[in-house]
């Protein structure tokens, strides 16, 4: 092959890339156990076999080390996140690079020595810190209604988790090279489902 040439590495090819998909939150409060619910269901749906569903909750370390050793692709976050839309709003996200992972969860500390509550920019900033790269990285996210003291979802939230498996379950195929993306992919924004009435949503984009 001459030099200069396109291609890709054995370790970048379709049939070769790998995906982690990480549930991050703190279920004893409130909405930000979001994302602990969504892999949660996950796991009980065929995915391909390149793709890992793992619930790191709030030991955001864990996940640091994880990602250390640069054996995943594609990293897709699922969390409670914040932005100032309606309670209930599904977010996919992908990060400027270099930003983090883009998902400031309520309630949770951003120290990267806080192994008991880092947010996902400090889970990246760790990793920074420790020599790794995190690939790619997606954000699947839920606009909570309540980040206070207590076990389970808002109701509004608890209807966004199926949208959320959903949307998960696609790009994490798309992601490992099982379903081919769409034309209009999210690139570096967001791609938002905003509730109707009645539970059912529509997508849209918003910058």
């Amino acid at each position: 092959m001459s030099a200069g040439a396109d291609h890709e590495t054995p370790s970048t090819s379709a049939s070769n890339r790998r995906v982690l998909v990480a549930g991050v939150g703190n279920i004893f409060l409130g909405d930000d156990g979001f994302g602990v619910e969504v892999v949660r269901r996950l796991a009980t749906r065929a995915l391909p076999e390149r793709v890992k569903v793992a619930d790191f909750g709030i030991r955001g370390v864990h996940l640091a080390y994880e990602l250390l050793d640069g054996a995943y692709d594609t990293t897709i976050l699922v969390d409670a996140t914040p932005r100032g839309g309606r309670p209930g709003t599904v977010y996919l996200i992908e990060p400027e690079p270099g930003t983090g992972g883009g998902a400031a969860t309520t309630g949770a500390s951003s120290e990267p020595g806080d192994a008991h509550g880092m947010t996902p920019d400090a889970v990246f900033a760790l990793l920074a810190a420790l020599g790794g790269v995190p690939g790619r990285v997606l954000v699947v996210g839920c606009e909570p209604a309540s980040t206070e003291q207590g076990i389970g979802l808002s109701d509004v939230v608890a209807c966004a988790v199926d949208e959320a498996v959903a949307l998960v379950a696609e790009q994490a195929a798309r992601a490992c090279g099982a379903l081919e993306p769409p034309d209009d992919d999210v690139d570096a924004g967001d791609r938002a489902a905003t509730p109707r009435a009645g539970g059912s949503s529509v997508s849209g984009h918003s910058r």
